[in-house]
């Protein structure tokens, strides 16, 4: 475990670190509160100094929007084509977030935040977390992440074709982009397509639509904890347990299936964040995996649904052709290819550094089979 050292009215004290995004340690700390201006507290950030806050809860928030904003004159990199802009894009991103997470508050032995007007954060903090242990410090903008994702989970994300909410768990991908579970729902399921797989099923609602397409046992499957954890609690909702099995941490389970499904990560580049490793997928790794294995996996006759964006392939980050040769390398066949548009809002946001990659960008389902 790290652990930060700050004095604080002649005291020596300390706390342990945490950082969802494997930020290191903050090696100089002062304390601050109400009366620290906004330009001060950017000039200390952007040099490595964290402040820990200790004043007003609400004022912090304000602080770190007004530190936001003094990031946010500087103008957005552009490259020479929409690989090099992708990558100093991120990096800029990556350097916004470093200095934002340099606002760093406490938590006590209990998970709760000693600020004035702060709310009551120890159920979204052990729902992230796990169980309080000791004091803890984390950056004020991971903590409202944390507090924006436990509002997600009691309200839920409303998927029309299962007539339900699936509530996502904190560092788990939230379902909101819904041409991928439209083009599951509607893709030609044959009636000997009984069993099925779901790799990578997040808040297991791929798995759910296919249960309400009628078959008969799912397994789903995760490497990630937090994901498993969501899918089960998500299936014991909806009435789903007796069909659903959410085992793991793996990509493939034992056997074969009639079907196999996978939504794969999009975007082949290093996640800087939990929640980012539902989007980038470094070299392709879940998208190799699941082609090279999914002969093996099959039923005689049986499919399997690759559900992806080229949105990769408008960015430069994959070549056109080679999404084609991986099938062909893995022994695969194409029987059949779905297309939709995104609609989410940043397709049509003319500001976006990336509006011409998204608003060209097409999600589709690929239908393979062995050869």
């Amino acid at each position: 475990m790290s652990t930060i050292h700050w004095t604080e009215a002649h005291t020596v004290r300390s706390a342990r670190w945490h950082s969802e995004n494997a930020a290191p340690p903050p090696r100089r700390i002062t304390v601050a509160d109400d009366r620290i201006k906004a330009d001060t507290a950017y000039r200390l950030a952007c040099e490595g100094t964290a402040l820990l806050w200790r004043g007003d809860f609400r004022n912090a928030r304000q602080l770190l929007r007004a530190m936001s904003r003094r990031i946010d004159r500087k103008p957005l990199p552009s490259g020479n084509n929409a690989q090099e802009t992708f990558c100093l894009h991120r990096r800029a991103r990556s350097d916004r977030a470093r200095v934002l997470g340099r606002l760093v508050a406490l938590l006590d032995d209990t998970h709760a935040l000693g600020l004035r007007r702060a709310p009551d954060v120890r159920q979204a903090c052990t729902e992230a977390y796990g169980p309080p242990h000791e004091p803890m410090a984390v950056s004020l903008k991971e903590l409202l992440g944390v507090i924006g994702a436990h509002q997600w989970r009691l309200k839920g994300v409303e998927i029309p074709f299962i007539g339900a909410r699936v509530h996502p768990h904190y560092g788990v991908f939230s379902p909101v982009r819904g041409e991928y579970i439209d083009l599951v729902a509607h893709a030609p399921l044959r009636r000997t397509h009984r069993t099925a797989f779901d790799l990578g099923t997040g808040t297991g609602v791929l798995a759910a639509v296919l249960a309400h397409r009628g078959v008969d046992r799912i397994t789903a499957t995760d490497i990630s904890p937090r994901a498993l954890a969501c899918a089960r609690d998500n299936v014991r909702q909806l009435g789903l347990a007796a069909r659903i099995d959410v085992t793991g941490p793996c990509l493939f389970p034992e056997g074969r299936a009639d079907l196999i499904v996978c939504n794969p990560p999009w975007i082949p580049a290093r996640p800087t964040s939990a929640l980012e490793h539902g989007v980038y997928d470094p070299d392709s790794t879940m998208l190799h995996g699941f082609l090279n294995g999914l002969a093996a996996h099959l039923q005689p006759g049986g499919e399997g649904w690759l559900v992806l964006s080229d949105l990769a392939e408008h960015l430069g980050l994959r070549p056109r052709d080679q999404l084609p040769t991986l099938i062909e390398t893995a022994g695969l066949r194409v029987v059949g290819k779905i297309d939709t548009r995104p609609r989410h809002p940043r397709a049509t946001d003319t500001g976006d550094v990336f509006h011409a990659a998204r608003a060209a960008e097409i999600t589709s389902l690929w239908r393979l089979t062995s050869k």
